[in-house]
């Protein structure tokens, strides 16, 4: 066990943003935005981040702030002002019901994420989605929520309390069924929320059965967490740390791989003692970290920020997995760059390191049809445009089949975009529509 002290997690959300004193050099205006703000997209905080991650001296500007605290500009100025005067004027129920009709507008559920629920027996199996052959991801009951919550989060839904918009399962045998009846799947994500915001008994009842005989084919189990980042006394010194080491190390000791797909924005979230111990002590267990995040404005939209991280993470042993480009959902307008940005950030970035920090793909839109990586620009015939490919698809066949869209400096997601050289359509959108139709016929 670490010598590092103990910390017990304190939790702040909507009620405190008054009672913090970190932020009462804040006016009372910007207080009651920051308020109103929280009403539609969720907000909490706690104390390690408070204490150890955010500089109060460069608020508001500063990143991880940022990150956790709600911003007036994340909802539209109209918006802003409406929830202000409820707040101020109306009833619990009439503001709710004017939050709720404003979170149904700032899509929900981005990538097609309702047409991933898939069906056992005719009956949809709840808290998993499989939208890739080979992975499928788990969402366990006792995991929707985070030790933080990111602003930028497009899992924002999962901690909101509006009917129809959680994933979640209990740790039934429902879910165990669909992967047993699915030997294609070799994947297994685990994911929230956060799940390493349960006990470690509770992660166990969906981990431990998967190392049983008839899930063979899985080969490996993936574990998505913020908790190195936001919360990592979860790894070093909270009450069951070592259970979930021993957890991990069962694991590896059945032989399947373990990754823990580790969510980094900002190289402060890696510059702690407790940080760095939480990674080792991961690391000895056998599990692989692999480092993935957002691209997004003010908060890391300059090469020098990702390659200090991922020098950083790759000399602690993590491997860079992804550079995201900040979805269509929540307050994207506020975090959102072109994707030519993006492209360029990336590429310079990539040139000044290694090769082992190279594993980074990047910048990459998870979006309807699949995971679609900026590969660069380039001109054919004259003609300026896009270069991208899939790094997944909903239909295998598509992967790592270059195609092409007209270069738009403006545009700032796959929606955005036309396809070039005279074409009416990407390759994919027809079989992307039959792919849509067949599981709404599932559903029906």
């Amino acid at each position: 066990m670490s010598q590092l002290n103990p910390k017990k997690i304190e939790l702040y959300e909507i009620k405190d943003i008054e009672r913090l004193p970190q932020l009462q050099k804040l006016s009372t205006a910007d207080r009651l935005a920051m308020k109103a703000v929280a009403q539609v997209l969720p907000f909490r905080v706690n104390n390690y981040v408070v204490e150890e991650l955010i500089d109060w001296e460069k608020i508001p500007d500063d990143p991880i702030f940022r990150l956790t605290f709600p911003q007036k500009e994340m909802l539209a100025p109209e918006s802003l002002d409406k929830v202000i005067w409820h707040l101020q004027n109306s009833t619990p129920e009439e503001l709710r019901q004017v939050v709720n009709t404003m979170r149904s507008q700032l899509n929900p559920h981005p990538a097609g994420q309702a047409h991933n629920i898939p069906t056992l027996d005719g009956k949809p199996v709840p808290g998993i989605q499989h939208k890739y052959p080979e992975t499928v991801l788990i969402f366990p009951t006792a995991g929707q929520t985070c030790h933080a919550y990111c602003t930028f989060c497009f899992r924002w839904p999962q901690f909101v309390k509006m009917d129809g918009m959680k994933f979640a399962t209990r740790e039934s045998g429902f879910f165990q069924e669909y992967l047993r009846q699915h030997q294609e799947v070799t994947d297994v994500l685990i994911t929230g929320g956060d799940p390493m915001t349960m006990k470690a008994k509770h992660l166990a009842l969906y981990i431990e059965p998967l190392l049983n005989s008839g899930f063979e084919h899985i080969q490996t189990i993936r574990i998505g967490t913020k908790s190195v980042a936001y919360w990592p006394y979860r790894f070093v010194t909270d009450e069951d740390a070592d259970d979930v080491l021993r957890l991990f190390e069962k694991v590896i000791s059945s032989g399947k791989h373990l990754s823990i797909m580790a969510h980094y924005d900002h190289p402060t979230e890696i510059k702690t003692e407790i940080a760095q111990t939480a990674i080792q002590r991961i690391r000895s267990t056998g599990a692989q970290i692999r480092t993935q995040g957002p691209l997004m404005r003010g908060i890391n939209d300059c090469p020098q920020i990702w390659i200090k991280m991922w020098q950083e993470q790759v000399r602690l042993g993590c491997i860079p997995y992804y550079m995201f480009m900040e979805r269509d959902t929540g307050a994207k307008h506020y975090f959102e760059l072109p994707i030519i940005r993006a492209w360029e950030i990336y590429q310079t970035a990539i040139q000044k390191v290694s090769g082992l920090a190279r594993t980074a793909r990047g910048p990459v839109m998870s979006a309807l049809p699949g995971k679609i990586a900026v590969d660069g620009v380039t001109e054919i015939y004259g003609e300026k445009v896009f270069v991208l490919s899939f790094l997944q698809g909903r239909d295998p066949d598509w992967c790592k089949r270059p195609f092409f869209a007209r270069y738009d400096e403006k545009a700032t997601w796959l929606t955005d975009l036309v396809p070039a050289m005279g074409e009416k359509e990407f390759f994919y959108e027809n079989k992307l529509k039959e792919i849509l139709k067949t599981q709404i016929r599932e559903f029906a």
